[in-house]
């Protein structure tokens, strides 16, 4: 059904397509033709900042115009994606978003967008695994050997994570399940405390993200059991999956796609994947997302349509499940 607003756009776009026909056709062909502003719905610093940073720094060459990347973080992701959500259809105000573009609808009772008919797929630009970190005084010196800790513990053992709903969070929720183990939730501000506390050894496991966990492994302030993708990280050949270790059929990974608002016309929307695939193939570009453990993935919209789709068909039932509610 559609809301007024919506019939009202629908209803313009429609009077007005014969006379304007020529105008948007130049343009569609000019675009973009001043700057555009990608939206990262995180904090600055993280791996989705990073990730829009550099390859924002590419699409600023190819197109010569600048590419802004504002950070508005908050709300779960939900106050930059809605911005977006609510921007001009023009093409000059684009999204990076992450796994909470498929989870949040059902972590939230309320949102003020819909993250599938209000956005307009345009890539997924990469995937990358989370890793499973122990302190090192664990006696846990493998998977194995945590499960069956944790079995010989039940209800003693803590997992963290950077809040409810966080993609480290539903990690250890699936985890949990699969193995047949019992662990208690300790949300924190972020993970980064949570991974300073799993190095003091104040809780048992974190499965953080590739970027902030994997510098603790290498530097030796904490071990890393395993990756949670289905195949080993390129960033980290040495470290195990979880299938490996046993536990068939994990595979989660964090994920980052570019969306635009879902009335962007076509032919933008095609441009933009087409010049995002491209500079994903750009060496320096290639490169520094594969430091971040990233597996670049690019392709058209229609690839990101479906993925999106497989990822609220794993997380939506899980959540459900497991009664995981973020209070608004």
């Amino acid at each position: 059904m559609l809301d007024r607003r919506r019939f009202v756009a629908l209803s313009c776009a429609l009077t007005l397509a014969p006379i304007l026909g020529p105008h948007v056709a130049r343009a569609q062909a000019a675009w973009p033709s001043r700057f555009v502003k990608v939206i990262v719905p995180f904090a600055p610093g993280g791996a989705t900042d990073i990730i829009a940073r550099t390859i924002g720094n590419r699409l600023s060459e190819v197109w010569g115009q600048q590419v802004v990347v504002e950070s508005r973080g908050g709300g779960g992701a939900n106050i930059g994606t809605a911005a977006v959500a609510q921007s001009d259809p023009d093409g000059y105000t684009m999204l990076l978003s992450s796994v909470g573009q498929a989870i949040n609808r059902f972590l939230y009772p309320s949102l003020t967008y819909d993250p599938v008919a209000d956005f307009a797929p345009v890539s997924l630009i990469c995937l990358q695994p989370n890793i499973m970190v122990v302190p090192n005084a664990s006696p846990a010196k493998s998977v194995k050997d945590f499960i069956v800790y944790a079995k010989a513990n039940p209800g003693k053992i803590t997992y963290g994570s950077g809040g409810i709903g966080t993609s480290v969070h539903l990690c250890g929720e699936l985890f949990k399940r699969m193995t047949g183990i019992e662990m208690r939730h300790v949300p924190y501000r972020g993970a980064g405390p949570a991974m300073q506390d799993v190095v003091a050894g104040r809780i048992d496991v974190i499965f953080d993200n590739l970027t902030g966990g994997l510098p603790q492994v290498q530097g030796g302030s904490a071990s890393g059991l395993a990756v949670t993708t289905a195949n080993r990280s390129a960033a980290a050949p040495d470290i195990p999956t979880l299938v490996e270790s046993g536990v068939a059929g994990f595979d989660v990974s964090a994920w980052f796609a570019f969306y635009l608002p879902v009335r962007t016309l076509p032919d933008i929307v095609r441009k933009a994947s087409a010049d995002i695939d491209a500079a994903l193939q750009h060496p320096p570009v290639r490169q520094r997302l594969e430091a971040l453990g990233g597996d670049i993935v690019g392709g058209p919209p229609e690839k990101l349509s479906a993925f999106l789709k497989s990822e609220m068909d794993k997380w939506g039932p899980l959540i459900r499940a497991a009664n995981i509610k973020v209070n608004e």
